[in-house]
C-alpha cells in the first residue's frame, strides 16, 4: 500500500464549501504552474474554516513536488476564497540535504596538519582540571601520578567513548593480525603502558617492525612482532640436491704476460760536478805506482844529506824559452 503524498489532517470535522473549492483552487495553481499541474490529489482540513487543496506536479525537474493552495472562508459564507498557492516537495520529492551549521559541519578526519579549530569553552568532552589543595600527597597523586595539573580535562564518559573508539579499530583485538598472532601485547616487551584510565586496557607500540608501531594498542591486540614469539626454520622452498663438479668440460684460458716494467731512465750529473773531472784527468792516473819506485811504508827515513832525485838547476844561459 502506498502512503498517501499529501499530509494528514490536522482538525477533526468537515467543510463541505472548502472541500467542494476544487476548481477555484486549480485556478490558483494553474496561475503559477501553467501547464505543470496534474491531477487532484487531495483536500486537507488545517484549521476551522481553512483548508488545502493538493495538485500533482508534471514537471519534470520537479517529481514528487505538489501545487499547495490554501482556501478558507468567513463563517457562514458558502464560497470559499483563495488565501495563497505554492509548489512543496512530497514524500519521494528529490531534497538537498538539511542544514548544517557552518561550526557543525566538521567531522573527524577532516582536520588536515595545518589546520586549527576555534576554541569551544563548553566542549561537553572536557571539564575543569585539579586544583592544587595545598596537601603535598593528595596534589602529588592527583598533579603528578595522573596529570590533572591542568585548565581542563576529559571528562569519565569522553575517556569511556575513547576507549571504545581505540578498541573496537584495528588496533584492537578484532583484527585479522591480531586473531592470526599467537601472543597478546601485554607480554611484549616493546609496550609502552600508559599512565591513568586508560593505561588498564590500552599501551603505545614501539617496535619498529610492527605495523603498529607508535599506535595506541589494546592490551589483547596482537600482531608478528611480538618480542617473544619465534618462528620455525621451515627449510628452502625448493629441493636441494648435492652440488656435484664437472671435470670433464673444463674451460681453458691463455694466461695473458705481464707488463714488463718501464726500465729506469738515470738521470744526467749536474754540470757543476762534471767540470773538475774533465780539466784534471791526472789523478785517476796517479793512482798507478811503479812497484819499483813504491816503498814500503815501513822503509827507513833517508840519512840527512842523502841525494834526491830532483834535478840539478840549469845554467843561468841555458834557460829555456816558453
Amino acid at each position: 500500500m502506498t502512503a498517501s503524498p499529501i499530509p494528514a489532517a490536522t482538525k477533526s470535522g468537515k467543510d463541505a464549501v472548502l472541500a467542494d473549492a476544487v476548481d477555484r483552487a486549480r485556478e490558483a495553481a494553474l496561475a503559477d504552474g501553467e501547464d505543470f499541474v496534474g491531477d487532484h490529489l487531495g483536500f486537507v482540513l488545517e484549521d476551522v474554516r481553512r483548508g488545502t487543496h493538493y495538485f500533482a506536479c508534471t514537471h519534470p525537474g520537479y517529481h514528487g513536488w505538489m501545487w499547495a493552495v490554501t482556501v478558507t472562508r468567513i463563517a457562514r459564507a458558502r464560497k470559499a476564497t483563495v488565501c495563497e498557492s505554492g509548489l512543496l516537495p512530497g514524500p519521494s520529492a528529490l531534497l538537498a540535504q538539511a542544514w548544517v551549521p557552518w561550526a557543525d559541519r566538521l567531522a573527524p578526519g577532516d582536520l588536515r596538519p595545518t589546520d586549527r579549530l576555534p576554541y569551544d569553552g563548553d566542549d561537553a568532552r572536557l571539564e575543569s582540571g585539579y586544583v592544587a589543595t595545598g596537601d603535598p600527597e593528595t596534589d602529588r597523586v592527583a598533579i603528578v601520578e595522573l596529570g590533572l595539573d591542568r585548565t581542563r580535562v576529559m571528562t569519565r564518559p569522553a575517556l569511556d567513548a575513547t576507549a571504545t573508539r581505540w578498541y573496537n579499530s584495528v588496533h584492537g583485538p578484532s583484527s585479522a593480525g591480531s586473531k592470526a598472532a599467537e601472543a597478546d601485547c601485554s607480554t611484549c616487551g616493546f609496550l609502552i603502558p600508559l599512565a591513568g584510565h586508560l593505561g588498564t586496557l590500552f599501551g603505545v607500540c614501539a617496535n619498529e617492525w610492527s605495523p603498529d608501531d607508535g599506535k595506541v594498542v589494546s592490551l589483547d591486540h596482537g600482531c608478528g612482532a611480538h618480542s617473544e614469539t619465534d618462528v620455525a626454520d621451515q627449510g628452502p622452498d625448493w629441493q636441494q640436491s648435492a652440488p656435484v663438479i664437472d671435470e670433464s668440460n673444463l674451460e681453458l684460458s691463455a694466461a695473458e704476460p705481464a707488463e714488463a716494467a718501464p726500465e729506469a731512465t738515470p738521470e744526467p750529473a749536474p754540470e757543476a760536478a762534471a767540470e773538475p773531472a774533465a780539466a784534471d784527468p791526472e789523478p785517476a792516473a796517479a793512482d798507478e805506482v811503479d812497484p819499483e819506485s813504491a816503498a814500503p811504508e815501513s822503509a827507513a827515513p833517508e840519512a840527512p844529506g842523502a841525494e834526491t832525485d830532483a834535478p840539478a838547476p840549469a845554467p843561468e844561459g841555458d834557460t829555456p824559452a816558453s
